[in-house]
């Protein structure tokens, strides 16, 4: 089993397939998008070939559940989100060579042609098992179509295959008392057929394949070794659905390649898709996936690990060709403002929300998702951290030396890069720290550090930053001789571009759009890793372009907006999961004609001194004029109440309160949020119009 591989001569690099069923969120970006364009960003800067596959998987019951829930078809759910998340990884930056889908025909024909060379090999096992069966819908329920109560936690929503309150793995048949979402009946255990992937027979192969990574990540290995450790199972590469990869074998209508079969096969299919969009045909894909000297990557969250390092792979061990993922360097989770990241609850910053309410900023967002990212253990993204991270450190640190560098050329050498006189020794060792740079971020970098990675870039900002702080150049200009060709101030500056070029390599992988400002205030292209730390990079009498601020402060109001939005998404949540209150207990006829209802028009309404709660209304209930006090101020002011038509108990006994006696009760109907309102005749009916 091949170990890491030493010298590439190329990268497939892949990042995860995301169901096309709804928009993308920071969890999203933090757990491998993000971690995946700096890498690539960076392998590009080497000069090395690289080709970065994406898409979205299209297929699997959170597709069909979409639907339903939308009232639309699964291609029209597909269709939306696919075109929003695309748009959204583009405006961000993410720089995929190709982002595809797994609608697409390439990518049905992959899928079908491994599976069918798969089931030629004699590799699947066909198996007879019995399923959920729902008989009103009239078909086989996938694990999500299925919920009951958590034999763990006693959740009455628990889906077959999940629980989200205790987090328990489950299957169906664990479920107590299970019911299908389709119809709300009980389902019915049915016999059906499916095809298994033999994983416990080719558990000593795929043991000795994970075995030869032991420089994979912690969490990587700890999760692979924990399910090798229990005995892996046979698992069905079928499923009995109508959305999906039809199974190429005869006789299999309602059959669909399971989703994780087929997915994983998605990075084949969009590398074939994008050599077809450059070249107008596929030719050379193997290149990427069949050559030993390739390097193939993963970049995932924890939540895919075991499909991406063992599933996945042992589908391209049975096949016997292809290349297997040399890394798989998984994130865990961000969290959000104390609280998990749950599209459901609507507790979430979505990605397309974000650039439309903070336009121009997407290297904000990059540079704190990257500083916070959950490279060992779950992290937490906080709108305050946001707000700090930028005004303290973009701002503070690193736009302040751009600023200060492009600013103080152009004031003291006329906007042009002056040449170096003599060296002092602040100087070579600034020079010194700079050339030393490149290499500690290459570590970094090779080594799936990108937070590492990160604090390199800050802190060759701060060296920029101490560097005119300890020379001074605004003093050093009063000391200079006049006409003097060897002045100290241009060796400074020259040093401080110098440090701003080579920040603009080194940032761009990480703040690819602030880079390209970079480099258009210094009128320079961008430049190869290779040149990174030099101290030539501008040449004296280099003309520089126009300077700017990169970034600007975020303020307290834009910031509370954000939190304010996350709240009353709590809210929703809260009152869409409040239930309606139980009737209560029965009662005769003879009671109920016992109340007395009437149609009142409200003629005055007063506050009631020292209550906040309390509205002093005066009825004309058509017999006479009655004062009411009603716990409605929270609600509504004097002057929304006066003027309306009421429906009144007229004949509740009267009750001091306040010191004023409050004769019946103005009846009112409450929502799930807790706001009221009044109960009113469908037309103005007479005062004293009875109810029944």
């Amino acid at each position: 089993m091949t170990a890491k591989m030493k010298n590439p001569q190329r990268y497939t690099v892949t990042a995860a397939l995301i169901y096309a069923n709804g928009p993308i969120h920071i969890g999203h970006l933090a757990g491998c998008y993000i971690p995946a364009d700096i890498y690539v960003r960076y392998l590009r800067s080497k000069g090395a070939d690289v080709a970065f596959v994406s898409g979205t998987d299209e297929h699997g019951v959170p597709i069909t559940i979409r639907a339903k829930k939308e009232g639309v078809t699964p291609q029209e759910v597909v269709d939306k989100y696919y075109a929003q998340i695309a748009a959204s990884f583009a405006e961000l930056g993410i720089s995929f060579d190709v982002y595809s889908r797994t609608s697409k025909s390439v990518h049905h024909e992959t899928s079908q042609e491994i599976f069918k060379d798969l089931f030629d090999k004699g590799v699947f096992v066909e198996e007879t098992t019995e399923q959920y069966y729902d008989e009103t819908a009239k078909q086989f329920l996938a694990d999500r179509y299925i919920v009951g109560t958590c034999p763990v936690c006693a959740n009455p929503n628990a889906y077959g295959d999940q629980c989200e309150r205790c987090g328990s793995t489950l299957s169906p048949t664990e479920l107590i008392e299970p019911r299908s979402t389709l119809s709300d009946t009980p389902p019915v255990l049915r016999a059906t057929t499916n095809w298994f992937l033999p994983l416990d027979k080719m558990q000593p192969e795929i043991q000795a394949y994970i075995d030869s990574h032991p420089e994979w990540k912690t969490n990587v290995q700890g999760q692979c070794q924990s399910w090798l450790k229990e005995g892996l199972k046979p698992r069905a590469m079928t499923r009995d659905l109508d959305w999906g990869i039809k199974v190429p074998l005869p006789d299999t209508d309602g059959k669909v390649l399971y989703v994780w079969f087929e997915a994983p096969i998605g990075y084949i299919s969009a590398t074939k898709d994008w050599l077809t969009q450059k070249n107008g045909n596929d030719t050379g894909w193997e290149t990427w996936w069949k050559k030993d000297d390739t390097k193939l990557v993963h970049f995932i969250g924890k939540d895919n690990i075991v499909f991406h390092c063992l599933i996945f792979p042992a589908t391209l061990m049975a096949e016997g060709g292809y290349t297997l993922p040399d890394q798989v360097p998984a994130n865990e989770f961000m969290n959000l403002e104390g609280d998990k990241i749950s599209t459901s609850r609507n507790w979430a910053v979505w990605l397309h929300e974000y650039l439309e309410e903070f336009p121009g900023k997407q290297d904000v967002l990059r540079y704190v998702l990257t500083a916070n990212a959950p490279e060992t253990k779950d992290s937490e993204f906080t709108w305050k951290d946001f707000q700090t991270r930028n005004n303290s450190e973009l701002v503070g640190i690193f736009g302040n030396f751009v600023n200060r560098a492009m600013i103080l050329t152009q004031k003291f050498c006329e906007g042009k890069v002056p040449a170096l006189s003599e060296l002092q020794e602040i100087d070579r060792s600034t020079l010194e720290e700079l050339a030393n740079f490149p290499a500690r971020f290459a570590d970094a970098l090779e080594n799936y550090r990108f937070r590492e990675g990160l604090t390199l870039v800050m802190d060759l900002a701060r060296l920029g930053n101490r560097y005119l702080a300890e020379t001074q150049p605004w003093h050093a200009i009063k000391t200079d001789t006049d006409g003097t060709t060897d002045r100290r101030v241009d060796t400074i500056m020259n040093i401080a571009l110098q440090i701003t070029a080579s920040l603009a390599i080194v940032a761009e992988p990480f703040l690819p759009f602030t880079a390209a400002k970079i480099n258009g205030q210094l009128g320079f292209e961008q430049k190869p890793w290779a040149d990174a730390g030099r101290a030539n990079l501008l040449p004296a009498g280099h003309a520089l372009g126009e300077s700017s601020l990169l970034f600007e402060k975020i303020e307290d109001e834009a910031i509370q907006k954000q939190i304010e939005k996350l709240h009353e998404a709590k809210r929703m949540n809260e009152l869409e999961s409040k239930q309606v209150p139980e009737v209560r207990g029965e009662i005769q006829f003879d009671d109920f004609t016992k109340m007395d209802i009437r149609v009142a028009t409200v003629l005055e309404v007063e506050a009631v001194p020292k209550s906040k709660k309390l509205l002093k209304v005066k009825l004309d209930i058509g017999l006479e004029e009655r004062t009411v006090l009603s716990g409605i101020a929270e609600h509504f002011s004097p002057e929304e109440v006066t003027g309306r038509q009421v429906l009144y108990l007229a004949n509740l006994a009267p009750r001091k309160m306040m010191g004023t006696e409050s004769q019946g009760m103005i009846l009112m109907a409450e929502d799930r949020d807790g706001s009221l309102s009044f109960l009113q005749p469908g037309k103005k009916i007479w005062n004293g119009g009875t109810v029944s």
